[in-house]
């Protein structure tokens, strides 16, 4: 198939899933999209035994879609500069201690914790694997995606204090994931042995410090172009344009894209830069477009994800090894989080419920999944940390995602 006609079979899935669930379901627009496109993947799978070519038609679809690709290098910039762009600045800066602290410690602690955790799960379970791909699964799971987040959060009515501290976490957290995974992945493709400390921290300073000066000079060249003219159509192409070749480059310069485009957004979402750089005018023309980018985007991804379904590898025991990779993920962010607010009272406050709030509204969505398939092929991990990472991503996003605006209840019931 032809990349147009992949295309339009996404966006033709996209809204035909979209308006069943506004019409009938009313869920969460990324739940319901993604839940349908699993019911129609495990129909899918049933149907082989019906008419086995509907199932290879359909597998070669996803086969043909590069699910790391299209999220790393198309669509991950869109979303996160959407995300941030429509961010309150000012939360942000009021909790930036703890915002930094999670987004920074929480991950790295993180993925330690997750990896030795997987490490003996795995062991508990006879399957062979070497830690440094414990690790690999560790940084990828830790950060909280603030694809989902944004998506399901809003609508939770969870106290805006740790609204705020889990959407900002999430912003940064994913550009911090993103620097750890790929230099746990440099590791393990060179060997442990031929890896020296100071190669690790030149890499991760040149992506994280690299991605977050990137991001700002790109947001300050967007602010005075958009401050020049007045012209919703071409401020709106101009905004368009930077996100696109501002993520090019950045790949190009070696930094993070991901960290780019969050900095980037907040800049421009800062409320006296943006009324100061737009008329009334483009400030609607260009909010209203980015949040239209925002939603398309997001069904096409969750539908994908939902669909990805059909080309994973299963194995009995995987089974075993996803629930308990749910398990341990949970606890190590609980833990890790409860740390963290325990340790950083002085200066850090949040509410005595943060913890566990946090801890369930973190959700972990297709940048994950992205990252664990971006993972060679020849390497005999991989389909086990694809199959863990599938199994947590799906927990978190129809378990947590449906009952957190219960969970809130509960723990703030009158």
């Amino acid at each position: 198939m032809e990349l147009f006609q992949i295309l339009t079979l996404l966006i033709v899935i996209s809204a035909l899933f979209g308006y069943i669930n506004v019409r009938f379901f009313k869920l969460p627009t990324t739940i319901g999209l993604m839940i349908m496109a699993l019911v129609f993947s495990l129909a899918m799978i049933l149907a082989q035994f019906i008419n086995p070519d509907l199932t290879h038609l359909a597998r070669e679809l996803i086969t043909k879609i590069d699910f790391t690709s299209v999220l790393m290098d198309v669509m991950l910039s869109f979303l996160l500069f959407a995300g941030a762009l429509h961010t309150n600045v000012g939360m942000i800066r009021q909790e930036k201690r703890s915002i930094g602290l999670f987004a920074l410690i929480g991950v790295l602690i993180s993925t330690f914790v997750i990896g030795a955790g997987i490490f003996y799960l795995s062991k508990f379970l006879n399957h062979q694997i070497d830690f440094v791909y414990c690790l690999l699964f560790g940084s990828l799971i830790s950060p909280t995606d603030p694809i989902a987040v944004l998506g399901i959060l809003t609508k939770s009515n969870i106290p805006k204090k740790i609204e705020i501290n889990i959407v900002g976490e999430s912003l940064f957290n994913d550009g911090v994931g993103v620097v750890i995974f790929f230099t746990i992945l440099e590791i393990a493709r060179l060997g442990v042995a031929n890896v020296t400390v100071g190669d690790v921290f030149t890499l991760f300073i040149q992506e994280a410090v690299g991605g977050i000066v990137f991001g700002l000079g790109l947001g300050w060249i967007m602010f005075k172009l958009l401050k020049s003219i007045d012209d919703y159509e071409v401020e709106v192409m101009i905004t368009l344009a930077l996100v696109m070749g501002g993520y090019l480059i950045a790949q190009q310069l070696h930094t993070s894209g991901p960290l780019a485009m969050v900095v980037a957004g907040l800049f421009m979402g800062s409320g006296g830069l943006k009324q100061d750089a737009m008329s009334e005018t483009t400030e609607l023309y260009v909010d209203k477009f980015w949040e239209l980018i925002d939603v398309l985007m997001n069904a096409v991804l969750f539908v994908l994800i939902g669909l990805e379904i059909l080309i994973l590898e299963f194995r009995p025991y995987f089974f075993l090894a996803g629930f308990g990779a749910i398990v341990i993920v949970l606890l190590a962010r609980f833990g890790v989080i409860h740390f963290l607010v325990r340790i950083s009272k002085k200066w850090v406050a949040v509410d005595k419920e943060a913890p566990l709030l946090m801890t369930w509204g973190g959700l972990r969505g297709g940048l994950s999944i992205a990252m664990a398939l971006s993972l060679p092929s020849e390497w005999e991990a991989k389909p086990y940390i694809v199959f863990i990472t599938y199994s947590v991503v799906l927990f978190s996003i129809i378990v947590q995602g449906l009952t957190l605006e219960k969970v809130v209840k509960r723990v703030y019931k009158p």
